[in-house]
């Protein structure tokens, strides 16, 4: 294959200023740990490229890993000579012989990075395109709707000829905006949760509510198999599990509350053993899978009166989604067949015929006033059992981990 490396392009982490160099490393490490698995690799780093040197690796393997990266904007195959016009038309054609064999519009596209360089963009775009006109049997210009745009970009430390881009997942390199705690319960809408928070740079731990022997065993290993789909994207290819055992405390809410504000008492005290295990793992933020009006927990007036317990910000990544569009990214990130499976979770047992959709704030904290819950609110949070979940990635040594921030 002519190409010898891939390119890497930063996409919304250009525009981040002063903290640039932050995000950067971030995605850096990310990008290092999801390849650590292939040896031969090596990487450069400049100011705002980002290369992966191939040494004989397979591209397309390559190219599928950082598929599942967040933070990148596109990468492309490319292959690079010195900056000499000739050079180049000579690099351009054998890339096109080798990528586009058959009838092929196109047009060339060129960024001229280093202005020391004697020809403008424009010339050399014509000059490329004049040379593989004149060297080619099948190849037709199209300027407005090409089969194949060939970039040339001519940098300081060298002229660079790629055929096309893939587009990557966008976003922010997971970790880079702190920490947060999914609560997840089985379903098909926190898993897409998880996966839209780590796209915007959070990591995630994650926190569900098993209540044996309502809840079975296969039913907490249907999340783990979830959090192992969306460990993927996660930095460190692992995501800590918090299990919370929530029998006495939910049959004391069943006993004790209201049938119709027994939904939403539950979940308040969900909130309340979540903010507490959040609190000691130096977590700032909570995240669910909650999508407005979708059940009667999910309404407006029901999150008004579920968040009022707990100060923590509460972030619904799926909020503003219909059950059509959360299912496509459950399919895109391989969850869905998983969410399906008929594993009762604890939001589905003691259902009351008819929950409140409408509760308040001042009757949940009048039915609660009737029993204290404290302790039992206490020992879900002490008897929480930790696992962390991994997809089985080991990612590179220390050694190499810190390698990148040496390179920048």
């Amino acid at each position: 294959m002519i190409y010898d490396r891939i390119l890497v392009r930063y996409g919304e982490l250009s525009i981040k200023g002063k903290n640039r160099k932050f995000f950067k490393n971030a995605l850096h490490r990310a990008i290092r740990f999801k390849l650590a698995p292939f040896t031969d690799l090596a990487f450069e780093v400049t100011r705002d490229r980002f290369y992966i040197l191939l040494n004989g690796t397979d591209a397309e393997v390559v190219a599928e890993k950082l598929g599942e990266v967040f933070g990148l904007q596109s990468f492309s195959l490319a292959a690079k000579t010195e900056n000499d016009i000739d050079a180049i038309k000579q690099l351009a054609l054998a890339v096109v012989q080798e990528q586009y064999p058959g009838p092929t519009k196109f047009k060339v596209e060129t960024k001229r990075a280093n202005k020391d360089f004697f020809m403008q963009s424009g010339e050399i775009s014509r000059a490329v395109g004049g040379y593989l006109l004149a060297n080619t049997q099948n190849l037709k210009v199209d300027v407005h709707q090409p089969d194949m745009i060939l970039n040339v970009e001519v940098r300081r430390e060298g002229s660079f000829v790629m055929a096309g881009a893939t587009r990557g997942l966008g976003g922010f390199p997971v970790g880079s905006s702190g920490k947060g705690l999914l609560m997840i319960s089985g379903g098909i809408d926190s898993p897409v949760a998880g996966y839209l928070m780590q796209k915007r740079g959070v990591e995630i731990e994650a926190i569900h509510f098993a209540s044996p022997p309502y809840t079975s065993d296969r039913a907490l290993q249907k999340v783990v198999d979830l959090l192992e789909k969306v460990a993927v994207y996660a930095a460190k290819g692992e995501i800590r599990l918090h299990i919370v055992p929530f029998t006495k405390l939910q049959e004391e809410i069943h006993k004790q509350m209201p049938d119709a504000y027994e939904m939403t008492i539950m979940r308040r005290m969900m909130y309340r053993v979540a903010e507490g295990v959040a609190k000691e793992r130096g977590i700032m933020v909570m995240a669910n899978g909650e999508s407005l009006g979708q059940v009667a927990s999910q309404t407006l007036a029901s999150m008004n009166a579920i968040n009022a317990v707990t100060s923590m910000p509460i972030i619904r990544p799926v909020a503003t989604y219909d059950k059509l569009e959360i299912i496509d990214i459950a399919h895109q990130i391989d969850t869905y067949e998983t969410s399906i499976l008929p594993f009762e979770d604890c939001c589905t047992i003691f259902v009351p015929k008819s929950p409140a959709t409408n509760p308040t704030q001042e009757l949940c904290e009048k039915y609660e006033a009737r029993f204290d819950f404290s302790d039992l609110v206490a020992d879900c949070i002490r008897d929480v059992e930790t696992r962390v979940i991994s997809v089985g990635n080991t990612g590179p040594s220390d050694e190499v981990a810190a390698e990148i921030d040496d390179l920048l």
